[in-house]
């Protein structure tokens, strides 16, 4: 869900304030960069063949991503601006796979799967699978990962779960955490009689690390990667709350009314998977754990 930017700034470089540009401030980015040899995924025609036309004759695959999610997908190198994570990774080699170049385009998270087909032929974004978005888009799910939650190191708020009612939580905007997790929290709160909770809702991840940084947020809750990921490049100013939930499907959204994009884009990761370089781009990025054994189109979920 799944910007210029990482999901925060290293410990020695944090100047922050509560403003939501914070990464722009300081001009950081996050550590990690792909070690993967690409150059080693060669074509497959019998594969290349099975692309629609349109795609296949545009010569290039365009990829709507939200470059705000480390280290999924996250804006750095020498100018701050390279597309780079496991995403990318296996934008790319889909592209190599395919025979296609490959064009990451950033873009906001919630105007993504509106605009698949019409100027996105894949969105590759971290989105976790649900039914209600499998409404709007076809998916293939390539990894799965669930809900953590977050607080300052120590959790000087003593924040709990059990007590979330009143308290202020920063949330990416469009996220499953943000349109399904609190706004399910939220009714408990409100049907109770309690106050709701205070959740304050931005547009990159990059900067809801920022506000639980710097204590103007209680808690955050995001995918558990990138938590995960936002402890290791705040050298410890957060940690982890709890264990994760709710772990579902994540998956790359097609166009509805292009299931053959998205029944190609299935083969192609399968044969990632089949010949072990699935597993090397997720590895090198210590995310190897959220590894599956088949891609599929349109998986079953239950949320």
């Amino acid at each position: 869900m799944f910007s210029a930017s990482a999901v925060l700034l290293v410990a020695g470089a944090l100047a922050l304030t509560g403003c939501t540009t914070a990464s722009q401030d300081t001009g950081t980015g996050p550590t990690g960069s792909s070690t993967f040899d690409l150059s080693s995924i060669k074509k497959d025609d019998a594969l290349a063949a099975e692309v629609p036309a349109a795609i296949r004759d545009k010569g290039t695959l365009v990829i709507g991503s939200d470059t705000s999610y480390a280290p999924a997908e996250f804006l750095g190198g020498s100018d701050g601006q390279t597309a780079m994570g496991y995403d990318v990774d296996f934008a790319k080699a889909i592209g190599a796979t395919l025979g296609l170049k490959v064009d990451v385009q950033t873009a906001e998270f919630t105007t993504i799967l509106p605009s698949l087909g019409a100027k996105y032929d894949l969105g590759i974004s971290s989105f976790f699978v649900t039914t209600e978005r499998k409404k709007a888009a076809n998916f293939v799910s390539y990894i799965a990962a669930g809900t953590q939650w977050a607080v300052q190191k120590g959790n000087p708020k003593n924040f709990s779960l059990d007590d979330i009612c009143g308290k202020t939580v920063a949330v990416q905007t469009g996220s499953f955490q943000d349109t399904e997790d609190l706004t399910a929290r939220n009714k408990t709160c409100t049907d109770a009689g309690k106050p709701a909770i205070k959740v304050i809702s931005l547009k990159n991840q990059t900067d809801v690390t920022t506000r639980l940084v710097n204590g103007s947020a209680d808690a955050m809750a995001a995918g558990s990667i990138t938590v995960a990921y936002a402890a290791t490049e705040t050298q410890g100013q957060i940690e982890t709350l709890g264990d994760q939930y709710a772990a579902s499907p994540v998956g790359m959204a097609v166009s509805k009314d292009d299931l053959p994009m998205a029944e190609v884009t299935a083969k192609v990761m399968n044969k990632l998977i089949s010949d072990g370089a699935y597993k090397k781009i997720l590895d090198q990025w210590n995310v190897g754990s959220t590894a599956i054994p088949t891609a599929e189109v349109n998986p079953a979920v239950n949320k």
